[in-house]
């Protein structure tokens, strides 16, 4: 019901602003709408750039902090209105888009939806466009579908057909995105490459790679020139394909054409290509041309992070340091941490990987257990439980929340110790952590070991009451409880 009023909100919406698109809109003030708590942290993410305004980026502050999904911001932006603050589009598309780039989708929706049904924004086709992928990002391609059918002739077009077309890509539904496809050709409106680099991303993702050349002449035949994203994907191809050959030929087309080039994302897949087919090497002389464009590309951050895990996969030590230094030039966020702690892990230098965990400690970030989780997961398997509990005990103090793999990797080690209580106290914990269980093989080896020994003590109540928790919580339904206790109790007779 409610994506419904979202369709029929905006189908009128929509339909109002075409007629009245260069019309003045009054702005209203919405009913005062008390403001949610919302707990202060320390933001690690880049704001976004405002035009403006101070104002604007207030708003954003008090939005950024209301991470869980399930919590609504419209009383947040209800409550900035009461307070007789202003809000303009330009500020909204801005936080849309941040929200957006950080995949906080629902949010993102929520304030698009505001923009129109509180503000009276008349919305733009791009805004229909980014409405259209929110929703499919939330609510699932069905109801994507729905919108669409719904939205006014006069919104739609080339920009929201496209979408439409990349999400059957992003689902690999073939015959629709084919059907959309045809639908645009016989248009006569694609006048870019960029219909058919959605359908080859699509025709890679399911492996129909004859049908990529055959849309590479197509574009050919019309006189479309290919760009990056036309040709990423047959790189991709050859490199999944182990084919070296078209790898270096395809490689040598992009580099030649200024038009198109390698970039730090491009050398990286061909790199990781040469890196599978053995030639250390030639994968080597590819991360030094990545390092020297990512210096000064936007995507430095990125880039110089796969490099560092890449040089760690080729046991490249020195390599890994080099870059680290360069990374700590600018500010580290989470996932720098967390991938240089891996990368050292992976090189067996748990010291150094110890030594990069108090750095983080001491950057006061926002507290992420997947960060110690590295750390936990090496004591636990080097037999050291009691300095993976005082992790554990120090995250929780300094404001962490374990999530399902810590409490899942500490049930492992307890059982293998012989502590067998404490492993199944953490296996309670770690249930109430997941929204599938058990999620591999060697979890749900543990589970058994667990069930074993609670049949051992004849205490079948507590294993059923345990079981019917899982269903209780939510954790799982009870279609898969039931399959998972018939495999327990297969294992255990």
């Amino acid at each position: 019901m409610k994506l419904y009023r979202l369709i029929s909100r905006t189908q009128g919406v929509c339909q109002n602003a075409s007629k009245n698109f260069h019309a003045s809109f009054s702005i209203k003030s919405p009913s005062q709408t008390s403001s949610p708590a919302t707990t202060e942290r320390r933001n690690n993410k880049p704001l976004p750039t405002f035009r403006n305004k101070t104002q604007d980026l207030s708003l954003y502050r008090r939005i950024s902090p209301v991470g869980d999904p399930d919590v609504s911001i419209v009383p947040v932006l209800d409550q900035w209105v009461t307070e007789g603050r202003d809000v303009g589009k330009d500020c909204l598309d801005k936080i849309i888009k941040s929200l957006m780039k950080y995949k906080r989708f629902k949010h993102a929706l929520e304030v698009s939806e505001w923009m129109t049904d509180k503000r009276y924004l008349p919305p733009t086709k791009g805004d229909i466009r980014d409405r259209l992928h929110l929703i499919y990002q939330v609510y699932g391609v069905e109801k994507a579908e729905e919108f669409y059918k719904n939205i006014s002739h006069v919104f739609k077009g080339f920009l929201v057909d496209i979408c439409l077309l990349n999400i059957y890509a992003l689902e690999k539904l073939e015959d629709k995105a084919e059907a959309m496809m045809q639908k645009l050709r016989e248009s006569g409106r694609i006048l870019t490459p960029m219909p058919y680099n959605c359908l080859s991303n699509l025709y890679y993702n399911t492996g129909n790679w004859a049908k990529m050349d055959a849309l590479a002449n197509e574009m050919e035949k019309n006189g479309l020139y290919p760009d990056k994203y036309s040709l990423t994907p047959r790189l991709n191809a050859y490199v999944a394909k182990g084919d070296i050959e078209g790898l270096n030929k395809i490689m040598e087309v992009m580099e030649a054409d200024p038009r198109v080039g390698m970039d730090c994302y491009t050398y990286l897949i061909a790199a990781n290509g040469f890196l599978k087919a053995g030639l250390v090497e030639k994968s080597l002389e590819l991360l030094k041309k990545v390092e020297k464009i990512a210096v000064t590309s936007k995507d430095k951050y990125k880039s110089l992070n796969t490099v560092l895990r890449t040089y760690a996969t080729l046991g490249k030590k020195d390599d890994v340091d080099r870059i680290w230094k360069i990374l700590k030039k600018d500010k580290i966020y989470n996932i720098g941490y967390r991938n240089m702690i891996s990368s050292l892990l992976k090189l067996d230098d748990v010291e150094g990987a110890e030594r990069v965990f108090k750095e983080w400690e001491m950057a006061g970030l926002s507290y992420d257990f997947r960060i110690p989780n590295e750390l936990i997961d090496v004591y636990v398997k080097n037999g050291e439980l009691g300095k993976a509990e005082a992790v554990l005990t120090s995250g929780v103090e300094k404001g962490g929340t374990p999530n399902f793999h810590t409490w899942c990797c500490l049930m492992i080690g307890y059982i293998e110790d012989d502590q067998v209580l404490k492993g199944v106290d953490a296996l309670k914990k770690a249930t109430l952590r997941c929204q599938v269980w058990p999620p591999d093989e060697r979890a749900k080896d543990k589970l058994v070991i667990i069930m074993e020994y609670m049949e051992r003590k004849r205490n079948m109540e507590e294993l059923e009451g345990f079981m019917n928790s899982l269903v209780t919580e939510g954790i799982v339904s009870a279609t898969v409880c039931q399959r998972l206790s018939d495999f327990i109790m297969n294992k255990i007779s």
